[in-house]
């Protein structure tokens, strides 16, 4: 796709001099001017309601967005990976998670072929096992029933599940513990099999290589675990299922390979919770529900193929993004889900947005001149509001916001719901228009006291409000923020899709270690400060 670099592109040059305009106007004129102002910049789909009038935009900022967003090729990038094409450039692969979740009856091709009954087959073949856990018809080595799983993965393996566990809990089957193993520091493994029975433990072991350092040690250990409680070799095949590609190492392991489910090299792991690598979230709520999820991700997909970019929710969010980041010099963006159940969509969301879009270099490989990927980062309200918002209010730097909130709770409490929905739309309120030093003093404040109990506001934030937090409104939410992902790597004309950047701290500790391990120091060759570090651990290693 022939597309300019980005600061040629006249929508580029024409939002620089409109900041200029901008960066000081302040979201109390913005609404005084405009009356209707909370009504109009708002949008609807999918059963999200996206309230965007608080930010530092008017019609103007939102045109020429949306004119950067047509002269970037978004359009043509959204066809092409809805077509297949590979636009994950520098590993040469399609990229394809949308069709993790189309219907059945669905074509999206891949190197000429269709990808849909692939992708049903694997969910065809997960459901029935997902509900002989469930209702307790597999059985363990010693014919008892599994009580708990135990999901082995890292990055997008682990992130994925875990957050949709948490988020669903809810829905999940109570008389089942699930847990989940990514960290290598072995602290992680023993809490998760603290006081579990081997003889009623499942392990989903997810690595699309099965050769994964990480997973493969943590996948070891508890193979020994297990093996240590029941004694018999052959009780691996029970209690272990594999989530991978490589049927040679799984069967290898241990593991029968019919219970290996697949995925492919067009599903990227952050990615991929909604492929078999979900394995863990379907037997927690059931193949129902996690269909159910599956919908909702396809209804935001739709949305995103189809809609004009001026209603378009994940555009609109992306674009925004790109405003604070390049123009405000905006370096992160807060993520604030008033909603308990969500508690790790925000450690979710740092490896989508950041794995994805903390790039240097264009496409093409050349250096960029322009910020890409902030820093997401974020907590669950109303807690966030008694640690860190008060930076956000009064502190020196910009961070845009999003609210995420529901209007139904799944566990209503007296007044609880409503005092909760009450301090989302209180915190949008005051980080817009703040307290000016009248409004302090007219309260009766000295004026020595004025400046501290000041509130500048024009601190921008979105309000995503939804129903209720449902399977269908999980894929839905999800899906928004993949889309919006994309939106802000297309802007900025990189790849989103690959990863290199994790690559060399992995070689590098594939080397140190053995540097541990050796009887006799070996010659070290790195760094004084790494060759240092190195001894003195061998030294405190060695004094026990």
């Amino acid at each position: 796709m022939n597309v300019a670099p980005l600061r040629k592109r006249p929508a580029w040059a024409a939002l620089e001099q409109h900041h200029k305009k901008m960066r000081d106007v302040h979201l109390r004129q913005l609404f005084a001017d405009d009356a209707g102002r909370g009504e109009k910049m708002t949008a609807e789909a999918a059963g999200i309601y996206l309230d965007y009038s608080k930010n530092r935009i008017t019609d103007e900022t939102l045109g020429l967005l949306l004119q950067l967003a047509e002269q970037s090729g978004l359009r043509a990038h959204i066809d092409a990976m809805f077509r297949g094409d590979k636009i994950n450039v520098s590993e040469k692969r399609a990229v394809l998670h949308v069709a993790l979740r189309a219907p059945k009856g669905a074509t999206i091709l891949h190197d000429g072929k269709n990808v849909v009954p692939d992708v049903h087959a694997v969910l065809d073949k997960m459901a029935p096992f997902a509900e002989r856990v469930r209702n307790g018809e597999w059985k363990g080595h010693t014919g008892k029933r599994i009580r708990n799983v135990i999901n082995i993965g890292i990055g997008g393996s682990d992130l994925g599940p875990v957050m949709a566990y948490e988020a669903l809990r809810h829905y999940s089957e109570r008389t089942m513990t699930f847990r989940f193993v990514s960290n290598v520091d072995g602290t992680d493994f023993a809490e998760a099999v603290h006081g579990a029975d081997p003889a009623e433990t499942l392990f989903i072991v997810s690595s699309k290589t099965f050769t994964t350092l990480e997973t493969m040690t943590n996948a070891h250990t508890a193979r020994d675990w297990l093996l240590a409680g029941l004694k018999d070799q052959a009780a691996t095949a029970k209690h272990f299922v594999a989530v991978s590609t490589n049927a040679a190492e799984v069967a290898k392991f241990g593991i029968d390979t019919t219970n290996m489910f697949g995925f492919w090299d067009w599903v990227g792991g952050r990615y991929s919770m909604d492929s078999a690598i979900g394995l863990s979230t379907m037997i927690a709520i059931g193949p129902a529900n996690f269909r159910a999820m599956l919908d909702g991700f396809h209804e935001m997909d739709e949305h995103f193929r189809s809609a004009p970019f001026e209603r378009n929710l994940p555009a609109l969010m992306g674009l925004l993004a790109v405003w604070y980041n390049d123009f405000f010099g905006a370096q992160t963006v807060g993520v604030m889900p008033y909603e308990q159940y969500l508690k790790r969509f925000p450690a979710y969301l740092q490896q989508l947005t950041m794995e994805s879009n903390g790039k240097h270099v264009t496409l093409d490989g050349v250096h960029v001149d322009y910020n890409t990927g902030p820093i997401y980062w974020g907590e669950p309200g109303t807690n966030g509001q008694h640690s860190f918002y008060q930076l956000i209010h009064q502190g020196t730097r910009l961070i845009p916001c999003d609210f995420i909130a529901f209007a139904h709770t799944l566990n209503p409490l007296g007044r609880h719901h409503d005092m909760l929905l009450a301090n989302v739309f209180a915190q949008a309120e005051a980080l817009a228009f703040g307290k000016t030093a009248e409004q302090v003093k007219a309260e009766g404040t000295p004026d020595w006291l004025v400046p501290h109990r000041l509130f500048e506001g024009n601190r921008p934030s979105n309000v995503i409000l939804l129903d209720k937090l449902t399977p269908a409104a999980l894929g839905k939410l999800v899906a928004l923020y993949e889309h919006s992902v994309f939106t802000q790597g297309t802007i900025w004309q990189i790849d989103s899709f690959d990863q290199w950047g994790v690559e060399l701290g992995k070689e590098l500790a594939q080397r140190i270690i053995p540097e541990f391990e050796d009887a006799k120091e070996p010659k070290l060759a790195h760094d004084s400060s790494t060759n240092a570090l190195i001894r003195r651990y061998r030294k405190m290693k060695g004094s026990g």
